[in-house]
């Protein structure tokens, strides 16, 4: 089996997002390599899910991975904003979006979501996107580009950054993921080498959000999504990083009218989950459901 993502908060989703009835219809918008939609269609036996994802090779994965459970999973590659705001199916019952990014992506991709592994700058979760990282560093202006990675990795060396990158860039053309990942560490002061984590962290969540315009598509697929939830339905987020949550809890917090909060706080992992699956020790959890007779 290929499958080597573990879904991260999989026993509180289960225990939050539980169906009303035995033949609820579920989507999973970030589908990823199936890890969720499994647990779903092991433990409800009549439940169906439309699968999402903009990635084709991972969602790939994913049917292998669920190719038992075919009768009630329903693949679609597409991103989930442009899909909630062009659905036309029945309303649903539980909705539910994961935004990490798969173990798969960071490890077996090879489209430079890491700079531990020499690749090349990419960083689209969806290939036939015409923005990538490699364009984002050698084409950017320095202004723009320290603003990027201020607003999005929440940096505060992103001035420093940006000027070496620009800098560097008048000789050489920046390609390859350890060659940035090299110029952000000579960037910054001696003491920020030694944190506890790579000083080229932020830069790269940075360029991966604007790559794959993540913030504006957080914010329009929870727009749309909720429009075709049905009473009573429940929608949960997995966020990993404080600008995701942030847009989610006031989101949630905006829409009180429709919306009842059901995690007054985010839900995280336990220390025995974080222990066995470090990649989740950044999620957060946070859970409405559609009040009823709302239009």
């Amino acid at each position: 089996m290929w499958a080597i993502h573990v879904p991260v908060l999989y026993k509180e989703v289960l225990n939050y997002l539980i169906p009303a009835n035995d033949l609820s219809l579920m989507v999973d918008s970030t589908l990823g390599e199936g890890g969720h939609s499994e647990l779903f269609l092991k433990k409800y036996k009549n439940i169906h899910i439309i699968g999402l994802d903009a990635d084709s090779e991972i969602q790939s994965r994913a049917q292998e991975r669920l190719s038992e459970y075919k009768d009630r999973i329903v693949f679609k590659n597409d991103r989930f904003d442009h899909f909630w705001k062009n659905y036309l199916g029945p309303d649903v019952d539980i909705i539910l979006f994961d935004l990490g990014i798969s173990v798969y992506h960071y490890k077996i991709s090879k489209r430079g979501f890491s700079f531990l592994l020499e690749e090349n700058l990419d960083m689209r979760l969806d290939r036939n996107d015409s923005l990538n990282a490699e364009y984002i560093v050698n084409n950017y202006d320095e202004v723009h580009l320290a603003d990027i990675i201020y607003k999005y990795g929440e940096e505060r060396y992103s001035r420093r950054i940006s000027r070496a990158i620009c800098t560097y860039r008048k000789n050489k053309k920046i390609k390859k993921t350890s060659e940035l990942a090299d110029i952000i560490y000579k960037a910054v002061p001696k003491d920020y080498k030694h944190l506890k984590n790579h000083p080229a962290t932020k830069t790269f969540q940075a360029l991966r959000i604007e790559v794959n315009d993540e913030l504006n598509r957080l914010s329009e697929g929870l727009k749309y999504s909720i429009r075709h939830l049905n009473s009573n339905g429940l929608l949960g987020v997995i966020t990993f990083h404080s600008l995701e949550d942030r847009i989610v809890k006031n989101f949630f917090k905006e829409n009180v009218d429709s919306l009842e909060i059901l995690t007054k706080k985010p839900i995280v992992p336990s220390d025995a989950e974080i222990l066995s699956n470090p990649p989740s020790r950044s999620a957060k959890f946070r859970v409405v459901r559609r009040k009823k007779n709302e239009v």
